[in-house]
C-alpha cells in the first residue's frame, strides 16, 4: 500500500487533534486544554476590561490578550475548515461541498463569531470595548465543544423543542390575556400604567414571572384579585419549561452514560457473545468508584475479586517487564471475576479517575440465576485460557494464568 503524502498525513493528524482526539493522545489533550484556558482567560479579560480603572491601568495587557486570542482562534477556525472534509458524513460532498456545509454548522458559526467582530473592528479602526464586549463573550460558547454536559444540555433542549415551543405559546397567551383583563379593569383608573394592552403587558410579564418589581400595581379590588390569579398561573406555567428541560437533560445524561457503559461491557471478550438483555443484566451489577491521582487501585499480591472499567481518567499497570497505561473505555482484571487469585501487578491512578467495578460475587450470583449467561461466559473463558497467553486490552491476569495449575474446568 502506498504511503500517503506528507500533506495528507499532516491534514489527517490535525483533524484527529482538533475533531476526533484519540484517547490518551498527549498532543490532542494539550491542545484541548490550551484552548479551554485561552477561552477562560479571554472571557475574564473581557469582563475586567469594562472596569474603567482596570482598563486605564492594564489596557496594553488586555489588548495583547485580545490580539493573541483573535490570531489563535482565527488559525483554529481556518484549520478546522481545512480539515472538515475529513469528516466521514461530509466526505461524499467533496472538498468544497464539505467545507461549505461545515462552515454553516452551529459549532463553526460559533467559532466564526468568536473572531469576526474583532477582526472587523481592527480592520476598520472602529474597535470599541463596550460595543464589542458582547461579541467577545460569545467565545464562552466555544466551551460547549469540550464539555459533555453542555453538549447534553443543547441536545436536551433540541429534543424537546416542540414541547418548549408549546409552553412558549401558552405563556404568550397568558401574558396577552392578563394584560387585556387588567386593561379592562384599571385602564380608566390608571391610564398611564394600564391605558393600553401593550403597556399592561409589562405588568403581566413581571407578575407571571413572579418577579413583581412593584413599580406597577393594581389599586382596585378586582385588579388585585386578578393579580393574585395571574401570580398563581405564573408560578405553575413558568415552571413548566424548567421541568421539561430538566427531565430531558437527565434523560440525555442517562442515555449517554448507558451507551458508554454498554460499549465498555460489550467489548470485554467474556461478555462479547452475550445478548443485549444479558449485557444489560451485567450492567446492573456495576458500581461506581472515584479515585484521585496517585491512588493505588490494586496492589500486587492482594486477593483479586473484581474487574474494573475505566469510565474516565488514566491508570498505569506496573507489569514485571513493562508499564502499561490505560485510559477511557479500557478494562483490566477480567479473569478475576471468575477465579480466586492474587493480583499480579500494581495499578495506580495517574489522574482523577472514575471507575466501574464488577465484583466476582455479584457475577457468580447472576450466573447461578441465569444458566444461559453462565454457559456463555464459561465457554468463552475456556477458549481464551486454552488459546491465549495474554488477555487483550489491558487485562492483567497474564501472570495469574501462568501461576494457575490444573484445567480451567477446575475454576469455571
Amino acid at each position: 500500500m502506498a504511503t500517503p503524502p506528507m500533506r495528507a498525513r499532516w491534514k489527517r493528524r490535525i483533524f484527529e487533534v482538533l475533531e476526533v482526539p484519540p484517547v490518551g493522545d498527549p498532543v490532542a489533550l494539550f491542545v484541548e486544554r490550551a484552548i479551554i484556558v485561552l477561552i477562560v482567560v479571554n472571557v475574564a479579560s473581557v469582563i475586567l476590561e469594562t472596569v474603567p480603572e482596570l482598563r486605564v491601568r492594564f489596557g496594553d495587557v488586555f489588548l495583547a490578550i485580545e490580539v493573541g486570542t483573535v490570531v489563535l482562534f482565527a488559525l483554529e477556525y481556518l484549520a478546522r475548515v481545512w480539515v472538515s472534509d475529513e469528516h466521514v458524513p461530509l466526505k461524499r460532498y467533496g472538498r468544497i461541498g464539505a467545507r461549505a456545509r461545515y462552515v454553516m454548522s452551529a459549532s463553526a458559526l460559533v467559532d466564526l463569531l468568536a473572531v469576526a467582530p474583532s477582526l472587523v473592528g481592527f480592520a476598520f479602526g472602529v474597535y470599541d470595548v463596550g460595543v464589542f464586549a458582547v461579541f467577545r463573550l460569545l467565545r464562552f460558547l466555544k466551551l460547549a465543544r469540550y464539555s459533555a454536559g453542555m453538549s447534553s444540555l443543547v441536545n436536551a433542549v433540541a429534543s424537546e423543542r416542540r414541547a418548549l415551543a408549546a409552553s412558549a405559546v401558552i405563556m404568550a397567551g397568558l401574558i396577552v390575556t392578563a394584560a387585556s383583563l387588567m386593561h379592562a379593569i384599571e385602564g380608566d383608573i390608571q391610564p398611564d400604567r394600564f391605558g393600553s394592552i401593550p403597556v399592561a403587558m409589562y405588568w403581566a410579564v413581571t407578575t407571571l414571572t413572579t418577579v413583581g418589581y412593584g413599580d406597577i400595581v393594581p389599586v382596585t379590588g378586582a385588579g388585585r384579585a386578578l393579580a393574585g390569579v395571574v401570580m398563581l398561573f405564573g408560578f405553575c406555567m413558568f415552571a413548566l419549561p424548567v421541568g421539561i428541560i430538566a427531565t430531558a437533560f437527565a434523560r440525555e445524561i442517562h442515555s449517554r452514560d448507558f451507551v458508554v457503559t454498554w460499549g465498555m461491557v460489550a467489548k470485554v471478550p467474556l461478555f462479547s457473545q452475550l445478548s443485549a438483555a444479558e449485557i444489560a443484566d451485567v450492567m446492573r451489577l456495576l458500581r461506581a468508584q472515584t479515585v484521585e491521582a496517585g491512588t493505588i487501585i490494586t496492589a500486587a499480591g492482594e486477593p483479586a475479586h473484581s474487574m474494573y472499567f475505566i469510565s474516565s481518567g488514566t491508570v498505569e499497570i506496573d507489569l514485571p517487564h513493562e508499564k502499561l497505561r490505560l485510559s477511557d473505555g479500557a478494562f483490566f482484571g477480567e479473569i478475576a471475576v471468575l477465579r480466586r487469585a492474587r493480583r499480579s501487578a500494581d495499578v495506580v491512578a495517574l489522574t482523577h479517575t472514575r471507575l466501574l467495578l464488577l465484583d466476582a460475587e455479584d457475577l457468580q450470583y447472576l450466573m447461578q440465576k441465569k444458566s444461559e449467561i453462565a454457559s456463555h461466559i464459561r465457554a468463552v473463558a475456556r477458549e481464551r485460557i486454552a488459546h491465549e497467553a495474554v488477555t487483550p486490552r489491558g487485562d492483567i491476569a497474564t501472570e495469574e494464568l501462568e501461576e494457575m495449575h490444573g484445567s480451567p474446568d477446575d475454576w469455571l
